[in-house]
């Protein structure tokens, strides 16, 4: 990795040049800043089309203005998070910004000015580097070192709002009159702005409404969750592929080849993989991904490609490495495998949300209960939650932008709602036999087991995205081999 020049930035711009401790040019002559100014082309793009959600971008604005008429709202997209020194973590864009604008880059910040009838929208943007004062080449984001942006015009374009320098929006917002809102958690500089003219109950209303938007999916978005879920299908093939590989190494290599068909397909993963071989499978956010895997154990998957707009598949397969089940193993798979169709049946228009995690956790309590883990009936186990020192988590969330979307909902809208046509759940039922968990049978220790499958709601009932990947234990044992050649 190169060494930039220096770290000033574009309001230091007319201060010397501050220098690395220990960089190795002492300073810039004024020949070489004069030459630097000079002899570039005009790279300005005049034949821009707008981003393919620019509607949908559109209609979930008027939506917005809709609901808090009157009020200026700020929605910042973020500033780069320092990873180390002077390396920065890759920029993702907060989902309620990228909601409204499909713009991605850092430091941006939508504002909507209250008007007669509605509001006005401006997307707040760095503009294309400084030549003049050279911020293009020693400013360590200038765009000789992290790339070209898009001119403010060429932005105006692209999302269909009128752009204008961020640079001089927080002097702007101290300035302000009138109430405002603003997201919160994403940008200090502009929150800072705002801190005598906000107040965090109605900022969290702003927040919670921007949630809540996403629980019903428009047309695009159920387009690039698909799109998402493809891509994941291929990465959970290319896996299979190279399980030898995995064995001769560790779970990194099924984490690292799932990431690259990611990186190709997509922007990124859309959380971190879950690459749990034999007993890992029994820790449920299991990252660290570093354990051996081993012939005649289970590998337990949880992994989702993000595409380039942020949607997120989110898909879990429990495969035998070997390509094939023991008895045991196939007996606690099969009664997951129940457990996720009688869920996955369980969501359709009208139906309570909670209505496929109760028809799962049914599933689940039935075959406890049968093979003699828990004392019966079921209903006694349902009622105290005993099952649950197997099944653990909930039966499934809401998908979208973030894996868990639509976190800040309230209660009574997402957990206690109704499902509606057009909203995207994970149903993913598991049942996790801990290592040394003394009150199940040896044989039965350090099997986890998890499905997981993306489930649209629809006019007449429900469609499985991610249908292309066997999920019954037969099927998936055959498609294994085939994959595998």
């Amino acid at each position: 990795m190169a060494e930039e020049l220096t770290p000033a930035t574009p309001d230091e711009s007319e201060e010397p040049i501050k220098q690395r401790k220990n960089g190795l040019y002492p300073g810039v002559s004024d020949e070489l800043a004069e030459n630097m100014k000079s002899g570039w082309a005009d790279t300005e793009l005049r034949d821009l089309e707008p981003i393919p959600q620019a509607a949908e971008t559109a209609a979930r604005r008027a939506a917005l203005s809709a609901r808090f008429p009157g009020e200026r709202l700020v929605i910042p997209a973020g500033n780069l998070k320092t990873r180390s020194n002077d390396t920065e973590y890759a920029f993702r864009a907060s989902v309620e910004y990228a909601y409204l604008t499909g713009n991605q880059t850092e430091d941006g910040v939508l504002v909507l000015e209250p008007r007669d009838e509605g509001h006005e929208a401006t997307i707040y943007l760095l503009p294309r580097s400084d030549r003049e004062n050279g911020e293009f080449w020693l400013d360590g984001q200038g765009e000789l070192w992290v790339g070209r942006r898009h001119s403010l015009t060429e932005a105006g374009t692209l999302y269909g709002i009128p752009a204008s320098d961020v640079r001089e929006l927080a002097g702007s917002l101290r300035e302000a009159t009138g109430p405002v809102r603003v997201v919160r958690g994403y940008d200090t500089g502009i929150e800072a702005a705002l801190t005598d003219k906000v107040t965090a109950e109605r900022d969290e209303e702003l927040r919670v409404f921007l949630s809540e938007a996403r629980l019903v999916k428009d047309e695009f978005e159920i387009g690039e969750l698909q799109k998402a879920v493809d891509s994941t299908v291929r990465g959970f093939e290319d896996v299979v592929k190279v399980l030898d590989k995995a064995e001769a190494t560790s779970e990194r290599y099924i984490e690292g080849t799932f990431f690259l068909r990611a990186r190709v397909e997509g922007n990124d993963v859309g959380y971190g993989t879950i690459a749990a071989a034999g007993p890992h499978a029994c820790t449920l956010h299991w990252v660290r991904n570093d354990g051996a895997v081993r012939s005649g154990e289970l590998l337990l998957l949880d992994a989702g490609v993000e595409t380039h707009t942020y949607y997120t598949a989110d898909v879990t397969r429990t495969l035998p490495i070997n390509g094939r089940f023991d008895e045991i193993q196939r007996k606690i798979y099969d009664a997951v495998y129940e457990a996720q169709e009688a869920g996955i049946a369980a969501v359709k228009p009208g139906a309570k949300y909670r209505d496929f995690h109760d028809a799962a956790q049914r599933v689940l309590a039935e075959r406890l209960v049968e093979w003699g883990l828990v004392e019966g009936p079921v209903e006694r186990v349902l009622e105290l939650g005993l099952q649950r020192r197997w099944t653990l988590h909930g039966t499934g969330h809401m998908l979208g932008m973030d894996v868990h979307d639509c976190a800040a909902a309230r209660v009574e809208t997402y957990v206690d709602g109704t499902l509606e046509p057009g909203m995207c759940l994970t149903v993913e039922p598991g049942l996790y036999f801990q290592a040394d968990d003394l009150t199940v049978p040896e044989e039965y220790r350090g099997i986890g087991v998890r499905i997981e499958d993306d489930i649209l709601v629809t006019e007449d009932g429900n469609r499985n995205l991610s249908a292309a990947l066997p999920r019954r234990s037969d099927e998936v044992e055959a498609w294994m081999a085939s994959v595998k050649g």
